[in-house]
């Protein structure tokens, strides 16, 4: 199964330019936008406006046509979804570290985008708050998480879950010895 177009294009801005060995800062000056904005496309944290896309896809020197050259959606799509576990895709986003994404699928639905991980968190893993522009929800696999919101604190064991608006500044932390797992659903509204 394809990943949904938003999810591909993001990934096709970070594959073009670390390819181009371009950092995140300098895309972002050439593309005149926040070095912030740069990454939270990348990560898909966001969803760039037309005329932005078309100006980092200048500022990365690719052809436009070239740049969507095979982005697409799969239409024909059965009502069930499998993805096997060896077909998942490994990820990194930004400030992270000890963080291992694997995205299990994403798909398009009328008036809003499902973006499904698995994010394995190792005992020492850190990252500042961040913000995310979809609800997410959280379900607990093995593990003690805690989630931090701005100055609010949330423990959840292996079998609890939690739906919350990511554009509140959060984030987990692994309260236990070995690596903790949970299954992430991300909920991107389209945006009018």
């Amino acid at each position: 199964m394809e990943e949904d177009i938003l999810i591909q294009i993001s990934n096709r801005i970070k594959e073009r330019r670390r390819e181009k060995n371009i950092t995140v800062q300098e895309l972002a000056i050439r593309a005149n936008v926040s070095k912030g904005l740069i990454s939270q496309i990348e990560n898909s944290r966001t969803i760039p406006s037309l005329m932005v896309l078309i100006d980092i896809i200048k500022a990365l020197e690719i052809d436009l046509n070239e740049f969507f050259k095979d982005i697409r959606s799969k239409s024909d799509h059965l009502p069930v979804l499998v993805k096997r576990k060896s077909e998942y895709e490994h990820f990194e986003k930004e400030h992270a570290t000890g963080f291992h994404y694997q995205r299990i699928f994403t798909q398009s639905i009328t008036q809003s985008t499902i973006d499904i991980v698995i994010l394995e968190l190792e005992p020492d893993a850190v990252r500042p708050l961040v913000k995310t522009d979809a609800f997410e929800y959280k379900y607990i696999l093995q593990g003690e998480v805690e989630y931090q919101f701005n100055d609010d604190k949330i423990i959840l064991n292996q079998g609890d879950s939690m739906l919350f608006d990511g554009r509140t500044p959060h984030t987990p932390k692994n309260l236990g010895k070995t690596t903790a797992s949970m299954l992430v659903i991300y909920f991107f509204e389209e945006k009018k």
